[in-house]
């Protein structure tokens, strides 16, 4: 999408995002497998932090909590939530500007992994991610598993007395590439524009991405309350091991 950049989704969603994705990637769920996962006290990062809905129930558990976002928008809402410090941000990419571990799990939630738009980079994500991470440690990544649909849809997303959101994308399964705009109207005089676009991957080229970086599947579910992940499941949380 001509003029789009690492930060576009970020700046572009954040007023809005912990409204329109309150039942996406529930945080208790969440929270608890991380915390059954790494122990008391482990060390937790979190790529694409955002507002910090997932980081703050984990940092509640007595995780140590580190986050990285390239949205300042994302990081000043999370920051205006955490007024006791409990997560350590870091304004920067999800492959360059990671933070120093050793981390014992890392965590990309809700398809953040596909917000880097080509398969090097997250390959490149996957090396990164294994380089700040104490041996033994998990990589754990959420993402929907992609189907046959081709675009362009539009759609309306939401409808109320005082606002309307339309929803218009494309998708290439071609090149594995969907973008779209989130079209929003609110009172009918005010029109907010809200892109985003993503290179998408399949479980199975996840899992060899992995294994490039040197990590073996441990775990695969449908969700982070652990239900079966099966042939019609619709999204995956997978759970990758270092090997060293």
């Amino acid at each position: 999408m001509e003029g789009y950049r690492s930060d576009t989704y970020g700046e572009s969603f954040a007023d809005v995002y912990d409204d329109w994705y309150a039942t996406i990637t529930d945080p208790d769920e969440t929270a608890e497998l991380v915390a059954s996962t790494v122990g008391p006290a482990g060390r937790v990062l979190e790529l694409a932090v955002g507002t910090g809905r997932l980081a703050l129930p984990m940092a509640a558990r007595g995780l140590r909590v580190a986050g990285v976002d390239t949205s300042p928008a994302m990081l000043e809402r999370l920051r205006r939530r955490d007024v006791g410090g409990a997560v350590d941000v870091t304004l920067g990419d999800m492959v360059d500007d990671l933070p120093p571990g050793p981390f014992d799990l890392a965590l990309v939630a809700y398809n953040s992994l596909f917000n880097l738009e080509s398969a090097a980079r997250q390959q490149a994500c996957f090396a990164a991610v294994a380089g700040v991470l104490a041996p033994g440690g998990r990589f754990v990544v959420e993402a929907f598993v992609p189907d046959d649909r081709e675009g362009p849809v539009v759609a309306v997303r939401s409808m109320t007395a005082s606002d309307v959101v339309l929803s218009i994308s494309e998708h290439d399964p071609a090149t594995q590439r969907a973008s779209g705009q989130f079209v929003h109207f609110v009172d009918g005089d005010r029109v907010r524009l809200r892109p985003w676009s993503i290179r998408y991957a399949a479980p199975d080229e996840l899992d060899a991405m992995a294994a490039a970086a040197g990590f073996d599947l441990v775990a695969r579910w449908e969700d982070f309350g652990r239900r079966e992940y099966g042939p019609d499941s619709s999204q995956h949380v997978s759970v990758y091991a270092l090997r060293r």
